[in-house]
């Protein structure tokens, strides 16, 4: 069935690309800071293809339209774009183009590719340059096209900025510049361009309300050894947040004005460092055009903000032990609800999750839901990053399984867990499939590994059970989770693939990964068991500083789906031990005496 809604709004952005003599339109998924999720504002990708996921690149020519997604959203972005007109690319897929070589292929000499250099990567527009440059090709990136083409935009959010107290940070930001100010040191810098939402709020111990699970302000931040500025909406700032930054030294200008700042501030003795990956390429060029003109120079490396943010404190790593256990429980509370009323009363996907979303949100200190809830039933599960709606959702049934991945932001942490639970028979097949996960979770969360391992000399632990009966899941095993902030952070990540360009993480004491191995069986069932570890220090000897982790997540493994057959005695004991320390630490937050038993069935020796 054709979707007339999305073939016209492409009719109205290709009246507009011929009138700006553009021959092809990218919009990737990204706000003017390459942030993971965005607000509506900046949903181009979305409004011109009909895909919601939270990653992919549309590129529309005059007569074609393709759209380039990750394996979490296969299966997703082909139902969602069906009708459209759009052709999906399956990232990574074997024989299937990048962008960049597809354009190489399909765009001829002195053709324009336009699109917004603000929402564009410096990374991604850098690398279009360089490929598409024997080909003679113009880029436009002064426009917005989708704007243009957009007659009902959403607004620029705009909410009142929160300041976080230092005793709830755990170091004050004027502790975080000076750490900040020395990392540039060390770079041969003396001025910093910072645009990514989570380092800035990170870094002044604020938080905002301009991206939906995400407490960031849409902001900008210039850094030199003496000045501190911030571009904002004036309108975000309250009266206690103008007197916090107007204490710890903080000069504020209107968020456009950014654009500006490069030939205001960029002098002959000015060393700027940027990140590529992180500042928008219409911004960069700003930036290198002023330094060109003084007569410096950039210098392009990862922001140190990254790193200061991702090992946590300990204040931050004490709250955050203490969050996931009191968020633990809710799961539990929550697993047992629909374990023993599934068949008894009407349950679906969306009220399942509008269950959860009440149960965190009456923790004391919730700020936020981290992630939309996915509350994934039956065949829905074996799409990573399902979301049912109002208008297109499943009922829950006494048979088959569950999965819900969700997490909560909270004063003290932000949490991210997936559980998938038996409602009913299941067959051996999925039995062996929900056991080679739970192992690959547990294996992963038991590590012994050196310091100096990134996340590659890893992912085989989780992912090898998998891989042993030739599945995959099209995903990363783990990611960073942040404080208070994004549930995806960086630098660490654990992923067996390499990307080109991309710096690998060591994974160090005090950073906190997850750890999600899965099996995804399109038109049957997708199984996640996610767990969240923090990193610490082990022994140390003459072979070196040894690493493991430290469980956070304390949310039991249904037994229902283990055949403890495919299981070796090792891991039958850590499935066990992991289970006694579910039942020491939820069962004292349990009062109810039907759901304390309920745990302790759940959590007994397999």
């Amino acid at each position: 069935m054709e979707n007339t809604v999305i073939r016209e709004r492409l009719s109205r952005l290709r009246a507009v690309m011929a009138k700006a003599h553009v021959d092809y339109c990218l919009m990737p998924t990204a706000d003017f800071h390459n942030s993971e999720y965005v607000a509506d504002f900046f949903k181009a990708r979305e409004h011109f293809c009909g895909f919601t996921g939270s990653n992919g690149t549309l590129v529309v020519g005059f007569d074609w339209a393709g759209m380039w997604t990750d394996g979490r959203y296969f299966i997703q972005a082909e139902r969602e774009m069906a009708g459209t007109g759009v052709t999906l690319f399956r990232m990574a897929d074997e024989g299937v183009p990048t962008i960049n070589e597809y354009l190489r292929e399909h765009m001829r000499e002195g053709e324009t590719l336009g699109f917004d250099g603000r929402v564009v990567s410096a990374q991604l527009g850098l690398g279009l340059e360089k490929d598409l440059a024997p080909l003679g090709v113009r880029i436009e990136c002064d426009r917005d096209l989708a704007g243009e083409s957009w007659p009902d935009r959403p607004p620029l959010p705009l909410n009142d900025l929160l300041v976080i107290d230092d005793a709830l940070a755990g170091k004050s930001a004027e502790e975080k510049l000076s750490e900040v100010r020395k990392a540039l040191r060390e770079k041969n810098a003396n001025a910093f361009l910072l645009s990514s939402l989570d380092d800035i709020c990170w870094l002044l111990n604020i938080r905002g309300g301009d991206v939906a699970c995400s407490p960031v302000a849409l902001s900008y931040l210039f850094l030199t050894e003496e000045r501190v500025i911030l571009y904002l909406q004036e309108g975000e700032v309250t009266a206690d947040a103008a007197a916090y930054l107007d204490r710890i030294g903080v000069e504020r200008r209107g968020y456009f004005e950014i654009m500006e700042a490069p030939d205001e501030f960029v002098a002959k003795d000015t060393i700027v460092l940027y990140d590529q990956a992180r500042t928008g390429y219409a911004l960069m060029k700003k930036l290198t055009a002023a330094s060109d003109k003084a007569g410096t120079k950039t210098v392009t490396d990862r922001n140190p903000t990254l790193l200061l943010k991702a090992v946590k404190n300990e204040t931050e790593l004490k709250n955050i032990r203490e969050i996931y256990i009191r968020d633990s429980a809710v799961l539990c509370r929550f697993l047992w609800w629909v374990k023993t009323h599934v068949g008894k009363e009407p349950i679906t996907e969306v009220s399942a999750a509008e269950k959860l979303d009440a149960m965190r949100a009456s923790l004391p200190g919730f700020l936020e839901l981290s992630f939309p809830t996915i509350s994934a039933y039956g065949a829905n599960a074996a799409m990573m990053h399902y979301e049912a709606t109002p208008e297109a959702y499943a009922e829950l049934k006494p048979e088959g399984m569950y999965l819900v991945d969700s997490g909560g932001t909270y004063f003290g942490g932000t949490t991210d867990v997936t559980r998938t639970i038996l409602l009913g028979p299941v067959s051996d097949e999925v039995r062996r499939h929900f056991t080679a996960v739970a192992v690959g979770m547990l294996r992963l969360a038991n590590a012994r590994f050196l310091r100096g391992c990134t996340g590659r000399n890893l992912d085989i632990l989780a992912r090898g059970p998998v891989w042993d009966m030739n599945i995959d899941y099209k995903c990363g095993t783990g990611h960073g989770v942040g404080y208070m902030l994004n549930v995806h952070e960086g630098p660490h990540n654990i992923r067996w693939r390499s990307i080109e360009g991309e710096k690998e993480a060591e994974i160090l004491p005090g950073m906190i990964v997850s750890d999600e191995p899965g099996v995804y069986i399109e038109g049957s069932h997708g199984i996640r068991t996610e767990s969240i570890l923090e990193a610490v220090a082990g022994e140390k000897n003459g072979d070196g500083q040894f690493m493991g982790f430290r469980m956070l997540t304390w949310v039991p493994i249904d037994t229902d789906g283990i055949d403890v057959r495919l299981m070796q005695p090792a891991e039958r004991e850590q499935l066990n031990a992991y289970h006694a320390g579910v039942y020491e630490r939820i069962a004292p937050l349990i009062e109810e005496p039907e759901i304390r038993a309920w745990l302790k069935e759940a959590t007994k020796p397999v």
